[in-house]
């Protein structure tokens, strides 16, 4: 049977696995799914249409598949889906989809989720990121994996970030961020994100192919960046990463705004 502290208040319809422990003073919703492995330590609200996959650590007020921040929102049917071994710290804070949206929040596998941090509905988070602490998500925003978002960044709605980006502390960030690269202040491209990618298993050659291709892409003095871009239009067998980041800078720039996502908006 799951652990379940005397002091803890768990509707009798939410579905749990057999060793999930639940602390004191933690409150589970009817619609809340935990699989094995999960851990609420104390203190945590798992409310809304939540499905936690196996082995999640939840810290003190954390609030979890809370309703939307958006006033559209009329109490529809919408969901938040979490997969496996993330580490979600204390009084973090992830609400469930919109119908505007995709209807559905997703949290990846892997990830560390700071104390404060928020995820706004809508959000795709991938795998093995850190969101540090007071990072803000805001609505329909997509992360990729290994991205690393230091303390206080904060993001657009609609915004998305791509692979193995590093976000620097206090960032604004109001256009889609490359992948493989760190950003900083108002969406400057820094440098590429090499040690990132290291730990991430990047290989030697691919690091060295991504930095080439950056170096044409955002520090060329020479070309104006649409030139730059289109220089790679004419090269055949392009990397598959190489490719990727060049895929990504067409869309970010047929994008309103920089932001490719935001011709979903609603």
């Amino acid at each position: 049977m799951a652990k379940i502290s005397p002091q803890a208040l768990v509707d009798p319809a939410a579905d749990l696995a057999d060793d999930v422990e639940i602390g004191p003073f933690c409150i589970v919703g009817p619609e809340v799914k935990l699989a094995p492995g999960n851990r609420l330590l104390s203190h945590v609200v798992l409310t809304g249409d939540t499905t936690v996959g196996p082995g999640n650590t939840f810290h003190p007020h954390a609030v979890i598949g809370a309703n939307p921040q958006d006033k559209k929102f009329r109490g529809e049917s919408t969901r938040l889906i979490i997969g496996t071994q993330n580490t979600i710290r204390e009084a973090v804070t992830i609400h469930v989809g919109t119908a505007a949206g995709d209807g559905v929040t997703v949290i990846g596998d892997r990830n560390l989720l700071m104390v404060n941090c928020h995820i706004g509905h809508d959000c795709h988070v991938g795998n093995d990121c850190v969101l540090a602490n007071n990072v803000m998500l805001a609505g329909h925003v997509v992360v990729g994996n290994n991205v690393v978002m230091s303390g206080a960044a904060a993001s657009h709605h609609y915004l998305t970030i791509g692979e193995f980006a590093f976000v620097a502390g206090m960032a604004r960030l109001r256009r889609d961020v490359p992948p493989f690269v760190k950003v900083s202040d108002d969406d400057r491209i820094r440098a590429v994100n090499c040690e990132g990618m290291k730990r991430g298993g990047l290989s030697a050659t691919e690091i060295e192919q991504i930095e080439e291709a950056a170096r044409h892409l955002f520090f060329n003095r020479e070309k104006p960046f649409a030139a730059a871009l289109a220089d790679f239009d004419t090269r055949n067998g392009l990397p598959p990463r190489v490719k990727a980041l060049v895929e990504f800078m067409h869309r970010r720039n047929s994008g309103k705004h920089g932001r490719y996502q935001e011709g979903k908006r609603r």
